[in-house]
């Protein structure tokens, strides 16, 4: 995919650019555009049209404080170690990813699959922690991944039990289709959404990568607002297999009741949204 197209694919998701006016705002634009996708400082003045001067001033400040890293090949900007460094902080203090590991710690069941913590980042769902638990790799899984909400079984719990203004506004955007199958259908997209809510569980095939599905739930806080969500990804093979897939939904809904409880949820309560 050229430079071009991918800047116009991260623009519809970027959450800073309309509002680019003071210094501050521009250089949350800049790391914004940049953790989303590596960008050229044209690219960068594109999107947020700013002048090129006020943008090159604002990267190479950025990367004096090793908050963004150049490719030296590509000459694209991505981001640096010292802004990994503040973000991991919040991963230490994160609670249900806290809870997450102390389940997958104990739990010897989960065969096949590999194992997502995920939360809402914008229009983004996002893979704070990600375990190995079949044999063979399965692509874009790893920790740092992000993906539009409109895909996935864990975009769709994400996009599912957000609240309703977020929700509107996303469906008026543009829907992004990864593969075929990816539901790009506003009144499909809602049908969807209004099963997942009763269902607390979402189940899709095909719809992030051909040859791979997904199974997720959502983890709730003790005012029964959502904290994130579990994500097994699977292969074909374990898909067809009905005893597995219903094995595995078993272990994800004890996950997802485990760590909600010990956020703080109780059960009947109703979703807040």
């Amino acid at each position: 995919m050229k430079a071009k197209e991918q800047i116009k694919n991260v623009s519809k998701l970027a959450t800073f650019g309309d509002n680019a006016t003071s210094g501050l705002d521009r250089t949350f634009a800049v790391l914004d555009l940049i953790a989303r996708q590596p960008c050229r400082v044209i690219d960068i003045t594109r999107f947020l049209n700013l002048p090129w001067a006020t943008v090159h001033r604002t990267i190479k400040k950025l990367e004096s404080a090793q908050f963004i890293i150049r490719d030296k090949k590509t000459n694209r900007y991505e981001v640096g170690a010292r802004l990994w460094y503040i973000g991991s902080s919040y991963l230490v203090n994160n609670k249900a990813l806290g809870y997450s590991l102390q389940f997958l710690a104990n739990s010897s069941e989960i065969e096949g699959a590999d194992v997502q913590i995920v939360e809402r980042i914008g229009d983004y769902s996002v893979v704070i922690h990600a375990e190995k638990k079949q044999d063979q790799i399965i692509d874009k899984t790893q920790y740092g991944y992000h993906i539009p909400l409109n895909a996935g079984s864990k975009g769709l719990i994400l996009l599912a039990f957000s609240q309703p203004e977020f929700i509107e506004e996303y469906l008026a955007k543009p829907l992004e289709q990864l593969t075929p199958t990816t539901i790009a259908n506003v009144k499909r997209l809602r049908e969807v959404l209004e099963q997942v809510r009763q269902d607390k569980y979402s189940q899709t095939f095909g719809d992030v990568q051909p040859h791979t599905g997904s199974m997720a739930a959502p983890f709730f806080n003790e005012h029964n607002e959502l904290e994130g969500c579990v994500c097994f990804i699977y292969l074909k093979s374990i898909a067809d297999n009905k005893s597995k897939i219903e094995g595995l939904k078993q272990t994800l809904m004890l996950m997802s009741h485990s760590v909600s409880t010990d956020l703080g949820w109780r059960p009947g309560k109703n979703y807040i949204g």
